[in-house]
Parts: C-alpha cells; structure tokens; sequence
C-alpha cells in the first residue's frame, strides 16, 4: 500500500538516446542481430497505461543535501508504483531526470542538461543521479520545464499520468522564458507540474515557487534539503538486502551493451549499500515488476518475446551459454528463471513482514523526514493519480 512506502522514508530499454547538453551526440551502437519484437509484446507495451515522471534538479553549490535525499529515496519512490494500474491494466513507470543551474553546463544551454531521458530502466536512473555534482549557478525554472516539455518523449494519451517535479530554492522567475509560458506549454501537453521549494515556506510563497505550483495546477512544496533521510531499520532489512544481491546471479547478459549494464546493476546495489534502508528498498524493487531488463537480460528478455535465444550468435551470448547446445542452453535459463522467481518471492513476503512492522512504528515515523522530497512526491502523486483514474493499491 502507499501509506506503507510512505513509510519506509528511503528515496526504465530507453525510449530517446540521453543527448546530454552540451556534449556531443554519442555514435549510434552498431546494430546486432536480433529479432523484432513479437506482436503481442509489441501491443501490451503500447496499451500499457504509463505513470511518466520527470525529477528536475537544482544542482547549484547549496544542493548537495538536495541530491543526497534524492539518492538515497530514488527507490522508495519507486516502489509506492509496484501495483500501479488503470482499469484493471498495469501501468509502466518511467522516470527522466535533468539537471540545472550548474555552472559546469553551457550558457547557451541555460544551463541546463537532460541526464537521463524517460526510461524505465532503473538501474540507468541510479547510475546517473549518483554521478551528480553540485556547482554555483543561474537557476532557470521556467526554461528548464520548457526542455522537459519540448525533449522528453511524453506521452500523447490524455489518460496517462505525465508529471514534472522541479526542486531548487532560487526565485522561481529568473531566465529568460517566463514560467507561465512554459507551465503552459506543458498544460497543453497534458503534463502536470509541481514545485519543490528547498526552505522555509514563506521563501517559498515568495519568490514564485507557490504561485508556479498553483497556475500549473500542481501541488506546492517545501522541504529542507539538508533533512537527514529518515531511516527506520526492520529486522527483515538485512536479508532482504542479501536477497536483492543474490538476485543478480542470475542474470545472463546478451548483446554488446549486456555486461556493461551488468556490471551497472553491481554498481548500483553498492551505491544504495551506504544506507541499510535504501538497500533494502533497491533489493524490493528488484523483486517487482517493475525492474524491467529485457532489453540486456535473457531471462526477462525471452519471457517478454523481445529476443529468442536460438537466434543469437555465439559471441552475443553469456559466458555461461558458450560452447552448450540449444537444449542445454535452454535449461540453463530454465534454472535461472526457476532461482529468480524464488528469490522474487521470498523478497515479497518479507516486504509485507518489514510492511507489518513498520505499521506499528507509524507514529514514529509520522514525526521524521516530514519535508523531505519522497515525502513530497509521494504526497502529491495519491491526488494526482487519483485524478488521472489510476490506484496504487
């Protein structure tokens, strides 16, 4: 339930290339052989409801508390969407993240820079929130909405849930595009834009950031970024934690991008590792739904009908299915889907158990981590949900 990452208090294959302002467009990967994706794969991603967010950051020299929130509740976040649907159908998560008011980035950029496009690939949003570094700047809001409307690939139904979440604690008119004529661009769109102002509310309602929230028809927030992340540890913390590790075994990575992102997947259980709660809320994202590999795993590849095992050339394959015939092949995956669905299940009954436990420390919890950016968004998302006709529940 939502109430239940609420409080919890820890914080996507890629739809467009991350053509990251200024630097140059990376060369096109060299085509691989696979074979197109089969047409009920192809409908059921079409049709899927979409929950798309967009987290645009302030990364001038005062918001290293900021990032830090953000790192450490990414899969908090993340995990109050696990039993997202609409009419009865699942909804797909996808998150984009930029950057800005940081003076490492051009001007003619407004300083401004798209990280990561929207993507349900989670380990790709990780990676790239956890690069981050903060430098004094110009913070342009009104200009960095406009990128995330006219950049991101939004989606065109009316009914899906398309939000903006802009943080940062600089007059929210500087720059040179008026935040109405952005707000409104985005109205258009059908996106819906909140603000999170980083300070003391009055701050807040009077540098623009409330009455950007309210012509937007978003929700207004204030938060103090330099809040330490509320973390309650369970007694299910720690397995739950070696669980999500173990996870990762079995994974067989295929294609030229496959041990590359691999390795990412090990990365990022070592970054969310610095707190016990936020490794924890990776490894119960990890047994959901919602973390999605197909494009570099074969297990979740081949169960999606996005790549067939029998048309990949040797040198595409894992190390573990070299030199083994088809059948044999084929068991090897059977094993490592048959480890993995065990792995998933015992991750989701301790879930509910940490779930169970944490509900008896409500009150506890109620008092910490009250303005913080999970808290935030998780707040605003129930209403607009709601709205747009999708449950979390």
């Amino acid at each position: 339930m939502l109430k239940h990452s609420l409080l919890c208090l820890g914080l996507m294959a890629l739809p467009g290339s991350a053509s990251a302002e200024p630097n140059p467009p990376a060369k096109p990967a060299p085509q691989q052989s696979r074979p197109a994706v089969s047409p009920g794969t192809l409908e059921a991603a079409i049709s899927a409801p979409k929950v798309q967010i967009a987290l645009l950051l302030d990364t001038s020299s005062s918001m290293d508390g900021l990032i830090e929130q953000t790192k450490r509740q990414l899969w908090t976040v993340v995990n109050a969407f696990q039993k997202a649907q609409r009419d009865g159908q699942q909804a797909r998560l996808e998150i984009a993240l930029y950057e800005y008011g940081n003076d490492t980035l051009s001007a003619e950029s407004g300083y401004i820079r798209q990280v990561v496009p929207l993507t349900s690939d989670l380990d790709r949003v990780s990676e790239h929130l956890f690069a981050l570094k903060t430098n004094g700047g110009s913070e342009f809001c009104g200009q960095a909405i406009q990128k995330a409307t006219q950049q991101l690939e939004w989606s065109k139904s009316k009914k899906d849930l398309k939000l903006i979440y802009i943080a940062g604690n600089e007059p929210f008119s500087q720059g040179p595009v008026a935040f109405r004529t952005a707000i409104s661009s985005a109205k258009e769109h059908g996106i819906m834009v909140n603000t999170i102002h980083c300070g003391p509310s009055e701050v807040g309602t009077n540098s623009g950031w409330a009455e950007a929230a309210r012509f937007a028809g978003g929700q207004p927030f204030n938060i103090d970024q330099n809040q330490a992340v509320a973390m309650v540890a369970a007694p299910q913390d720690e397995e739950i934690a070696k669980l999500g590790v173990e996870l990762n075994k079995t994974y067989l990575s295929y294609g030229r991008s496959g041990a590359e992102a691999k390795k990412r997947q090990a990365a990022q259980d070592s970054n969310a590792s610095g707190n016990a709660v936020s490794a924890t809320t990776r490894a119960m994202s990890k047994a959901s739904r919602l973390y999605d590999n197909s494009s570099w795993d074969l297990v979740d590849g081949t169960k999606q009908g996005k790549v067939k095992l029998e048309a990949l050339k040797e040198e595409e394959l894992p190390e573990e299915l070299r030199g083994k015939n088809a059948e044999e092949r084929k068991a090897v995956l059977d094993a490592k889907e048959k480890e993995r669905t065990e792995l998933q299940a015992r991750i989701q009954k301790l879930s509910q158990e940490r779930q169970q436990y944490l509900a008896g420390k409500q009150k506890e919890l109620a008092s910490e981590g009250k303005n913080t950016l999970d808290k935030a968004i998780l707040d605003s998302v129930q209403t607009q949900a709601k709205a747009q006709s999708f449950t979390l529940e």
